[in-house]
């Protein structure tokens, strides 16, 4: 008998991790033990938690932190009883979810805890954002954000700092998602959803608290294929002002010259700095990205060189320019244009916008080595530059920019995530 290769992924696997989980940090006599309980929901009257793993017959479990609190040095990690992601409570389920749907909200959320201030949408896919968005209404932030990749937020994880109205709830369905996650929903938006039996709907209770952890350390686990564990704390991007960046960097080469950045960025160059900075907190390294009026215009994420990934941000707002103009000119995704005369105007009109990516930032997060990297966006005519700093050749990237009249600043941190 043929095996049946779409059961494995409607399979609500048994997992038999435990209730409780204990991580203790030991140092003599003194001994700190963070202690977890497993999250579980009731759907159709099953009380289940993960659907699957990473994939259809990998038992998971997910836990959220109860007791005890860590402290090293003069860090300490978030108290207890303070969940968001790990408490959501499930509004719709068309599908248990699987691991893959909360990291992703995890990330998303982990995104939007520095963009609270102003309406803004996240959307992740494969715990990579494929378009983040700041709006004056959370409507238009999930729009320009599903715009910036509509090919590659089909089946994503949206998530909105703000509640989901009729509105937004309508843009959303157009497209396919996994999964949606706000603070709330309003009654019409709710009535909407119900209309796709597939979607996961989860609302986070009290998400105005999302911006307290954007100053808070978790201990972030690693596991590696023996079953070791690589223990760390979680990351904090430090510039997230104009104050906290390096503004005119200046250093010296080899020979004592002193090279320093002449164009100083403008109000709306630093606003999409910041933007940008923080959004690159949540992307797979080694990555690039390129932001423009609060919005993502092409990302680059997981290569092995800067100047490659920067090429992939590059050539993706080529192709998302092109999509976009074919869907709202023809009604069609670009890939599925048969018509040469329509794929060659929304090829032409990509290349007059040059992607979208004229006066946009250049986001790097980690120093470029040679001037090769900044190249790839200073010919689509960015305006400027973001980045840590700290190469040898800093000096040579400062005479690059200075010759193009590119704003750049530097942060002093870099931003890997693996």
């Amino acid at each position: 008998m043929a095996k049946d290769l779409k059961a494995a992924y409607k399979t609500v696997m048994d997992d038999h991790f435990t209730p409780q989980m204990e991580i203790s940090f030991i140092d003599g006599d003194k001994r700190q033990t963070l202690v977890y309980e497993k999250v579980s929901w009731t759907i159709d009257n099953v009380h289940k938690g993960l659907r699957y793993g990473e994939n259809p017959g990998q038992e998971a479990a997910m836990y959220r932190l109860t007791n005890g609190n860590l402290v090293l040095g003069d860090v300490q990690t978030i108290q207890p009883g303070r969940a968001l992601v790990s408490d959501a409570e499930l509004l719709q389920f068309g599908k248990h979810p699987g691991k893959i749907n909360l990291t992703d909200a995890d990330n998303a959320l982990n995104i939007l805890r520095y963009l609270m201030d102003t309406p803004c949408a996240v959307i992740v896919k494969h715990n990579n954002p494929c378009g983040v968005a700041k709006g004056t209404t959370i409507a238009e932030a999930y729009d320009r954000a599903n715009k910036a990749d509509m090919l590659a937020a089909f089946g994503g994880c949206i998530a909105l700092n703000r509640t989901c109205n009729h509105e937004t709830a309508e843009l959303i369905t157009r497209n396919y998602a996994e999964v949606v996650v706000a603070p709330d929903f309003t009654e019409d938006a709710l009535a909407l959803f119900a209309t796709k039996k597939n979607l996961r709907v989860m609302r986070i209770g009290e998400i105005e608290r999302l911006a307290t952890y954007a100053t808070e350390r978790f201990v972030d686990f690693k596991s590696m294929m023996d079953g070791g564990i690589i223990a760390q704390w979680s990351y904090l991007p430090e510039a997230r002002t104009p104050e906290g960046l390096f503004i005119h960097p200046e250093v010296t080469d080899k020979d004592g010259n002193v090279h320093r950045i002449e164009r100083a960025p403008t109000a709306r160059e630093l606003d999409d700095m910041i933007f940008g900075w923080l959004v690159e907190s949540g992307i797979t390294s080694n990555s690039v990205i390129f932001v423009k009026d609060g919005a993502t215009v092409g990302i680059g994420t997981g290569e092995q060189d800067r100047v490659g990934v920067a090429e992939i941000a590059r050539d993706k707002a080529y192709r998302k320019t092109a999509d976009r103009f074919a869907r709202e000119t023809y009604g069609k995704p670009y890939n599925e244009l048969t018509d040469v005369a329509q794929r060659s105007a929304c090829d032409r009109v990509a290349q007059e916008l040059r992607g979208g990516l004229i006066g946009s930032c250049m986001v790097s997060d980690a120093f470029f080595p040679f001037r090769d990297g900044p190249l790839v966006g200073i010919r689509e005519g960015i305006a400027s530059i973001i980045q840590p700093g700290g190469a040898i050749r800093d000096w040579d990237v400062i005479d690059c920019c200075n010759e193009h009249r590119v704003g750049m600043v530097f942060t002093g941190q870099r931003s890997f995530r693996h």
